[in-house]
């Protein structure tokens, strides 16, 4: 761990201001050339509160006052920011940790509203999209096709920095909840977007009837995309391939065009996975034949993701443990699935010299918050195989 100077910083607290100076390390925690864990809450008190501001926070000493009644609340409002930028930025490591493999897998789209209706485009026939000279070009407007995106939901925790965690110098616990508190909302965000992919939930909606996610052939489903194939070979993912040639996106008539493929397996299966991916050439024996074709491995454009939260959700859903490890999905998550966030997670502080500094010796108070919900935008751009 880096050690801060804190008489250097003092001096620039004391030449540049309160203000300038809590940008500085404002900018330097979001750059990352300070951590949250450099910091001390009672070398930071005494640089901003300075030592009159520091001697209230003693419960021995005859000023033992709320430090909003020391008449400098300028400093109590610097110290107050800079270490809501060092809670927030423990939060937000922890809220997103390397396991949240599914957050990333998605598309994030912002949304001021919580639950919409996304409308299809029109379609055209592709001939006429050819422009002769002189001609005007055709227009292409939105159908009364829609996909409505379930409601929003917030979720929020509180961090306090008590009197005890200043005079003590506990910046360790504290920074230790507000960790706490970026995994918890990380993992909740996680477990309801996993669950959506691995279709324990099922939010798509389209045009007013709700649907399954994923449909096998005997479902009497609008789509096929799901299948029993456990990932041995590259023929496994032939078959998955082979669905998705068949499926036809039903606003245009066109074959749903999979951009970026990705595959996300149980840990049981990760190696294999790999071995399937990244081999570096099959071999290929026909049924019946003599010979066998060796050739370069043609799934060399896939990207392998695996979850032990994955697993877990498919457990706690119902699915035996020795089914659930050989579950697998295949296609195009950006397009298939989002998060529609009304807000990333935002840390909000309480005031100086709230009724809890009195009543809880609470000095200030930190809110992390996040809205959003799950959605399936595009069923037929995922394949799902039960193995």
């Amino acid at each position: 761990m880096r050690a801060i100077k804190y008489r250097e910083l003092r001096r620039q607290y004391r030449m540049l201001g309160a203000q300038e100076c809590s940008r500085r390390l404002t900018e330097a925690l979001g750059s990352g050339e300070l951590k949250p864990e450099d910091f001390s809450l009672r070398e930071l008190a005494e640089v901003t509160l300075g030592a009159d501001g520091l001697r209230r926070l003693d419960p021995r000493s005859d000023d033992c006052t709320a430090l909003s009644e020391s008449g400098d609340a300028v400093d109590v409002t610097a110290f107050s920011n800079i270490t809501g930028e060092i809670v927030g930025a423990a939060m937000l490591d922890a809220y997103r940790s390397e396991a949240f493999v599914a957050s990333r897998m998605v598309r994030t789209i912002p949304t001021r509203l919580s639950g919409e209706k996304l409308p299809g485009a029109t379609r055209v026939p592709d001939e006429i999209t050819e422009v002769e000279p002189g001609m005007p070009y055709p227009s292409l407007g939105f159908s009364e096709e829609y996909i409505e995106t379930p409601e929003t939901t917030k979720r929020g925790l509180i961090v306090p920095v008590t009197r005890e965690a200043i005079f003590f110098d506990r910046t360790h616990l504290v920074l230790q909840r507000a960790a706490e508190v970026g995994e918890i909302l990380g993992l909740n965000k996680e477990k309801r977007i996993l669950d959506m992919i691995l279709g324990v939930t099922n939010s798509y909606k389209q045009n007013g009837t709700s649907y399954d996610t994923y449909y096998a052939s005997g479902d009497s489903g609008p789509w096929i995309n799901k299948l029993t194939a456990e990932l041995a070979d590259w023929t496994d993912v032939d078959e998955a391939e082979q669905l998705f040639a068949d499926m036809l996106d039903p606003t245009t008539g066109e074959p749903i065009l999979i951009g970026g493929t990705t595959v996300l397996v149980m840990p049981a299966y990760r190696h294999a996975a790999h071995r399937v991916f990244n081999a570096a050439e099959i071999d290929y024996t026909a049924s019946g034949a003599e010979t066998t074709t060796s050739a370069a491995n043609p799934l060399g454009n896939y990207t392998v993701s695996e979850s032990r939260l994955a697993y877990r959700r498919l457990i706690a859903s119902g699915v035996a443990a020795a089914d659930a490890k050989k579950y697998w999905v295949i296609g195009d998550f950006q397009k298939a699935f989002a998060y529609m966030e009304n807000w990333p997670i935002t840390v909000a502080r309480s005031p100086i010299g709230s009724e809890a500094e009195f009543n809880q010796d609470i000095i200030v108070r930190y809110k992390a918050s996040e809205r959003g919900a799950a959605a399936v935008l595009q069923p037929r751009a995922v394949v799902f195989s039960t193995g």
